[in-house]
């Protein structure tokens, strides 16, 4: 049984660093590739918002029992999918104060770089 420890420690830990890594290249390059696309302006209507809402629980004091109980946090994402006028679609992530400030149907001027929302105006 420990032979069993020795052996599979060590392929976790590289596969969970792994990933962590993977995670972190795959970031910067999102990040370089919208730092390189122009900014562009254009026409769009607004045609559909959803919000992505994730709870996870946490065991008090570090006790993976749940002896101490548990506390819970959630984290909220929110998307907003725009129709230019070529009849495209584009779905981008917004803080949650533009997310409120956005209703489905407005028409307006969206500002965006590759995948980074930057302004809506309405017209």
């Amino acid at each position: 049984m420990f032979t069993l420890f020795e052996f599979m420690f060590p392929i976790i830990f590289v596969m969970v660093f792994g990933m962590i890594i993977f995670q972190f290249v795959t970031g910067i390059g999102t990040w370089h590739k919208n730092n390189q696309s122009p900014r562009l302006s254009v026409t769009a209507t607004i045609v559909a918002k959803r919000e992505n809402i994730t709870h996870h629980s946490h065991a008090n004091a570090g006790d993976l029992s749940g002896g101490h109980g548990y506390h819970s946090t959630s984290s909220t994402s929110y998307h907003v999918t725009f129709q230019v006028e070529s009849g495209d679609r584009i779905e981008l992530p917004v803080s949650g104060r533009e997310y409120g400030m956005l209703a489905e149907g407005d028409i307006g001027k969206l500002t965006f770089q590759g995948t980074r929302y930057l302004l809506f105006e309405r017209v």
